[in-house]
């Protein structure tokens, strides 16, 4: 899953991304809120921690016009402004979630699961299609009773599947998914993944249409 961080605080964003990419979580940060519309610009973020005190242009007219755009990426709020009318100013203008500074980053990963479980249509913790179940908490999945704990890496790609059970995904989708702005990829990188995951639970649980991409069956 790729994220965007739009925090102009160093410290706080290098714990952000250090907390992040542990969870297997690909990271793009940013510094103002120009460049965060800037980046905003390519629908390939499955989440944005947006801060609002932000150099260039606030938080809020970030989140405002991005909003205005039609687009329905989650947001989550991270800020220092506590008061209550800038809690109500920001989720009544389509904030997902609004997280008080300083904040536990457990917590912000659990959140961030939470907004991105609802995007993609599921209520419940776990991710499935009827065949594999995918504990974001626990980065383990079951197929036939049988639990499998994945690297942060094989949870990333499942992950990025089973979101879009059914659905094609393409080498670079799943790059774009996967790794972060300046994040080397090798060529082979997610044929690795690929094998990887076949390998701990069944060489069919992923399929692959030749020179398309692969997917997850669809929900039973």
């Amino acid at each position: 899953m790729r994220i965007l961080l739009v925090e102009d605080q160093a410290m706080i964003a290098e714990a952000v991304i250090t907390a992040l990419r542990d969870a297997a979580y690909a990271v793009d940060w940013v510094r103002d809120g120009i460049a965060a519309e800037a980046a905003l610009a390519q629908p390939e973020y499955q989440a944005v921690l947006l801060d609002l005190g932000l150099p260039r242009r606030d938080g809020l007219e970030v989140l405002r016009t991005l909003r205005k755009q039609g687009q329905t990426v989650p947001v989550i709020i991270i800020t220092a402004r506590d008061a209550i009318e800038d809690r109500i100013a920001g989720l009544d203008l389509g904030a997902d979630d609004y997280v008080v500074k300083p904040f536990d980053l457990h917590e912000l990963l659990a959140r961030m699961r939470a907004v991105i479980r609802r995007q993609g249509g599921q209520g419940a913790p776990l991710l499935s299609n009827g065949r594999l179940h995918l504990n974001p908490a626990t980065y383990e999945v079951q197929r036939d009773a049988q639990l499998h704990r994945l690297s942060p890496r094989e949870f990333a790609l499942l992950h990025a599947l089973l979101l879009h059970p059914g659905t094609l995904l393409s080498r670079a989708e799943l790059e774009e998914r996967i790794y972060g702005w300046n994040e080397e990829v090798d060529s082979n990188a997610i044929d690795f993944l690929i094998h990887s995951v076949r390998r701990k639970i069944g060489a069919d649980a992923i399929k692959n249409v030749r020179g398309a991409g692969w997917m997850v069956d669809r929900p039973l």
